[in-house]
């Protein structure tokens, strides 16, 4: 399954360009990152070159460092974006729930969303967390405890009887269940329409976390 990393592009944070040259040059850092994604979760970090990002967009392989200083800052954008964009996501959706019921719900539907729609980046996130640097594995991780609080404090408004610990183990668990299919989504004729995975992924996770 193909993956679009434009949402989740520090790009898309910026201020829109305002020349067609910037656009066009935002355009190709947009297809490096989908491209990287794709090759990463395929043949892992190690087994991609610069010149092998290059090729999957058309361009050579120093091109690419016209966008970005390595691979390493590749993989960082692609994993750094995509947790600021899980956070923005959370906050955007419980800004719009009426309650906590409605909030849990909607951030189940977003992850689900996302992790079927990114199944690559999630892929890539399992795998090569660890390739960072030191600097950019925290920031992954500071976006990454931020998202995991929302959905700890809106559990905690729906059980207040349980613990905070139990809580977040639940919402780790979710997780796991969440972030486990994309694994088998990346292959095709192994899953049912997407329509229907939705629906069991939703329950699933509903069910997991307020038994």
């Amino acid at each position: 399954m193909a993956s679009t990393l434009e949402p989740y592009d520090a790009v898309a944070h910026a201020e829109l360009p305002r020349t067609e040259r910037s656009r066009q040059k935002a355009d190709r850092r947009a297809a490096i990152l989908a491209a990287a994604a794709i090759l990463f979760a395929e043949r892992g970090y190690a087994g991609v070159t610069i010149e092998d990002l290059g090729a999957a967009v058309g361009v050579s392989g120093p091109a690419v460092y016209r966008h970005f200083p390595g691979k390493a800052a590749v993989l960082a954008a692609i994993l750094q974006g995509a947790s600021q964009s899980l956070l923005d996501g959370a906050e955007r959706v419980l800004g719009e729930a009426p309650d906590a019921a409605d909030a849990l719900r909607s951030l189940i539907r977003f992850h689900v969303e996302f992790a079927l729609r990114e199944a690559d980046v999630i892929v890539v996130q399992d795998r090569e967390l660890e390739q960072l640097d030191r600097g950019a594995r925290h920031e992954v991780r500071l976006l990454q405890r931020r998202y995991v609080e929302h959905w700890v404090d809106t559990l905690s408004r729906l059980r207040p009887d349980r613990a905070e610990t139990e809580l977040r183990f639940r919402a780790h668990a979710a997780f796991g269940l969440l972030n486990s299919t994309p694994h088998s989504a990346r292959i095709p004729g192994r899953r049912p329409a997407d329509g229907t995975i939705r629906g069991i992924l939703e329950e699933m996770a509903w069910a997991s976390l307020m038994s």
